[in-house]
């Protein structure tokens, strides 16, 4: 059984930040990071790369898993704020959160990624205010798809040549008192010892991660899930925000229900892409750097909030099966409609589909999205649509297309003192797997701010 100083379970930006922290400061660690996907250049998706154009189940889906995490397939949106992104701060003074996003950027700028910020707007924060709509403020980086993948590539070849990495390696279990973790790669059963572990799995991996705190009796605190749409329509709509703070993050309290829906995740002349997480396929969106690459259309993230009460306590499982529906009714893939054809209660086909002034940039299927999702959070994906008109005249127009389903599950969030597990001395849980974050920039810094705390500890004990 090999024997190191730290195994980091995940490879996505929390755990290579814990890693590049860590043998920052102490060179002499020897440190194992174990993914479950593949290496950040075997990376693939058949329908970005244009051979096919759904999914097809790919064994190890290419955008959600491998080295780099889900964040080197994403839109590379970098948030300088403690106004989102996370829970962090409920832990954390804010100072003290803000000054580790700053240092987690200026090691991914120290490897490529711009330095250039989108600054807040109070002009547009007014005008969203006039309209009963919600503004959230923040300095964006906006890394692209492309120039972040470029960037993680280099991240992680500068820690290739000083902590061991291992990819295609699935764990299957931790022994949190002898600090074992047992993994299989190549269908060979293998065990590394250490003297601590870093639970930075993902949200791919946050099911994993879930069933093992309940397995080793380790409280999990979980009752959040966000369900909605993926909104695409003409760039030009939402240019005079994208143009001056590039992500318009608005939400708003529905006059029906006093429900919160959310719009984020904005990719300026972007693609909705799909994506696969434990076998069910979700939307979401990506934009480019490089202009041609760029489309005619923007797309955001629409997304209703609910939070349940007891007795039920199983959101992400709620959320699969309404994500499941949409899969089911559209024959193995995700479903797209047009605005004015949910208005009229009828399913777009694809004839109408075919003449719609906005065309798709994702091959979906044409159909009913009121067939698959709750009437609830529908009817609050609806009323935003047309609030948001408002502020973008043409949010709402009947050729706008909405995609579906659209979920954001908030991982399990494990008990813990300081970011350690409740009685699992020297065993961490980090990044958004573990629900303390939802982006890349606070998953980063959490990644630092754990390797920094563990490496306190050892200086400690050297000087007892």
């Amino acid at each position: 059984m090999d024997k190191v100083n730290v195994v980091i379970i995940g490879g996505g930006i929390s755990g290579l930040m814990a890693a590049t922290r860590l043998i920052e400061k102490q060179p002499t660690l020897k440190i194992t990071l174990i993914e479950k996907g593949h290496d950040i250049t075997q990376r693939n998706c058949p329908i970005i790369t244009g051979k096919v154009p759904s999914c097809i189940n790919c064994a190890t889906c290419g955008v959600m898993e491998g080295l780099a995490g889900a964040g080197a397939y994403s839109d590379g949106k970098y948030i300088i704020s403690t106004e989102y992104g996370g829970w962090l701060t409920d832990f954390l003074p804010n100072k003290t959160v803000l000054n580790y996003i700053e240092q987690a950027d200026a090691i991914m700028v120290s490897h490529g990624a711009t330095t250039e910020r989108y600054l807040p707007s109070n002009e547009l924060k007014t005008l969203c205010l006039q309209h009963d709509l919600h503004m959230q403020q923040a300095q964006v980086k906006h890394l692209g798809t492309d120039a972040n993948y470029l960037t993680m590539i280099k991240l992680v070849d500068a820690l290739r040549q000083k902590i061991t990495i291992i990819t295609d390696a699935e764990v299957k279990d931790v022994d949190a008192k002898n600090k074992i973790v047992s993994y299989t790669k190549s269908k060979n059963a293998y065990q590394i010892e250490s003297d601590a572990i870093i639970f930075a799995v993902g949200r791919a991996g946050s099911r994993f991660f879930s069933t093992w705190c309940a397995t080793n009796k380790i409280p999990l605190i979980n009752n959040q899930v966000d369900i909605g749409v993926r909104v695409e329509l003409p760039y030009e709509v939402w240019m005079h925000f994208s143009k001056l703070i590039y992500e318009p993050k608005i939400w708003y309290r529905s006059k029906k229900y006093g429900d919160i829906t959310r719009m984020f995740c904005f990719n300026e002349k972007g693609h909705v892409v799909m994506e696969n997480t434990n076998d069910i396929l979700t939307v979401n969106g990506h934009s480019f750097k490089e202009e041609h690459k760029k489309t005619p259309n923007s797309n955001f993230a629409l997304l209703a909030t609910i939070k349940f009460t007891t007795p039920f306590n199983d959101p992400i499982d709620y959320a699969r099966h309404v994500a499941h529906m949409g899969n089911l009714i559209s024959g193995g893939s995700v479903l797209v409609q047009r605005f004015g054809d949910l208005m009229q209660g009828r399913r777009t086909d694809e004839k109408r589909l075919a003449a719609n002034t906005v065309q798709p940039t994702l091959k979906a299927v044409a159909g009913d999205l009121s067939l698959c999702m709750p009437k609830r959070q529908l009817d609050n994906i609806i009323e935003t649509l047309q609030a948001l008109d408002e502020i973008a005249p043409g949010t709402a127009n009947a050729d706008t297309l909405l995609y579906g389903v659209e979920c954001k599950y908030y991982s399990a969030r494990p008990e813990t003192i300081d970011f350690e597990l409740v009685q699992s001395p020297n065993v961490y849980a980090i990044g958004d797997g573990a629900g303390f974050t939802r982006s890349l920039s606070q998953a980063a810094a959490h990644g630092l701010y754990v390797a920094d705390l563990y490496l306190n500890k050892l200086k400690e004990k050297s000087h007892d």
